[in-house]
């Protein structure tokens, strides 16, 4: 009877919170509210048994992805629309990196189905750290390397989204005739 309370409190917490996400115009405070919505489904999670998910859900979604996020939107300046210019040789290099990817992801691909499937009582391992760190690392290693390279291209997203790629002109202002004359030279 506790459980099924906690849940609901839980939940409209939740559904609150992302409520709150949508509705506010300032992307901080919906950044603020969307931490909110993961503190709370960490909270779900140790009503349902799960502490290793609801620990991962703090320190990794919580924690470290929206400290992340906070910071690109606070380092963003929303205001000024820049157009920013894209090297060329980037996209041989872009094309060059990518048949890289392809290569390693057929090559995971390939290795994971090699590997000897092992079978363990459902009841005995369900939420255990070692069963977990095991499936992730064998059965399901290809779905964790695309989650990686997927954070890769985020933070290097951000990054680009942050570079001032133009810098300010110095405009040069002539008093007279004879000054402009001079520097035109």
């Amino acid at each position: 009877m506790a459980g099924t309370v906690l849940f609901f409190v839980f939940a409209g917490f939740a559904i609150a919170c992302a409520l709150s996400t949508v509705y506010h115009r300032n992307p901080l405070y919906s950044a603020v509210s969307l931490i909110g919505v993961f503190i709370s489904l960490s909270c779900i999670y140790v009503t349902l048994a799960a502490p290793f998910i609801a620990a991962v859900q703090i320190l990794i979604y919580a924690g470290a992805i929206m400290v992340l996020v906070i910071f690109v939107i606070m380092l963003l300046n929303l205001d000024e629309e820049k157009p920013y210019r894209r090297l060329n040789y980037l996209y041989a290099l872009g094309g060059f990196l990518g048949i890289v990817l392809l290569a390693q992801t057929f090559f995971v691909f390939v290795a994971v189905n090699k590997t000897p499937k092992h079978t363990v009582a459902q009841d005995e391992t369900v939420g255990k750290t070692l069963s977990i760190g095991a499936n992730m690392y064998t059965e399901y290693l290809l779905p964790v390397e695309i989650v990686g390279v997927l954070l890769l291209m985020a933070i290097i997203g951000g990054v680009i989204l942050v570079r001032r790629l133009n810098q300010p002109e110095l405009e040069l202002v002539v008093h007279n005739e004879s000054e402009k004359r001079h520097f035109e030279q």
